[in-house]
């Protein structure tokens, strides 16, 4: 390859993988999908027959009506997951008493199969929260390590000198030539400490 060689756009399957891993990162996306797969063995072997060899096993209970309405409901839990975050703590409750319920009506909860994969599936919606930008108030962008470059930061505020809020970077207090005048104590408001 040479420097005037172009670069190749991503291919089909490369655009929609990277949309939807941005989509699956904004919503509870492994709390649905277990709920969606913990309705369905809860609704499906009630009416099911398995065959053992020669011999056939019907699972048909008095309750059947109860499964098949358990197993709908957490299928559409699962997708009001992923398609209404700000309801995910009732889906996420909801998940988990109708996984309960589930024991006594249907089968031991799908052969617990099912019970197991709703009550993940609640618990996983009742514990994610959407993401928070990272731009503190003020304008200033600060990482979990600290602040930028030796205590440098990005100023993008309002009544910021001209140019600094196009996002240059401003030296702290007391590097460079400027320094600290006539001995002056210089307070950190952000945090509330005095540098000295």
């Amino acid at each position: 390859m040479s420097a005037e060689t172009p670069v190749q756009s991503a291919g089909t399957f490369t655009r929609l993988r990277l949309r939807f891993r941005d989509w699956r990162g904004t919503r509870p996306f492994w709390a649905g999908l277990f709920t969606l797969l913990g309705g369905v063995p809860i609704a499906y072997f009630p009416y099911t027959t398995l065959k053992l060899g020669h011999m056939s096993l019907a699972m048909a209970t008095t309750a059947g009506a109860g499964s098949l309405i358990i197993g709908l409901l957490l299928i559409t839990l699962g997708l009001t997951m992923w398609f209404q975050q700000a309801t995910r703590i009732f889906a996420g409750v909801a998940s988990i008493l109708l996984a309960l319920v589930s024991l006594v009506v249907s089968n031991m909860g799908g052969f617990v199969v099912g019970f197991l994969l709703a009550l993940v599936g609640g618990a996983l919606a009742l514990s994610w929260v959407p993401d928070k930008p990272q731009a503190e108030a003020g304008g200033r962008w600060r990482l979990p390590g600290g602040p930028f470059r030796n205590g440098a930061q990005k100023d993008t505020s309002e009544s910021a000198p001209e140019g600094a809020g196009t996002g240059q970077w401003h030296p702290p207090h007391g590097a460079g030539g400027s320094g600290e005048a006539d001995g002056a104590r210089i307070e950190d408001h952000d945090r509330g400490h005095r540098v000295g």
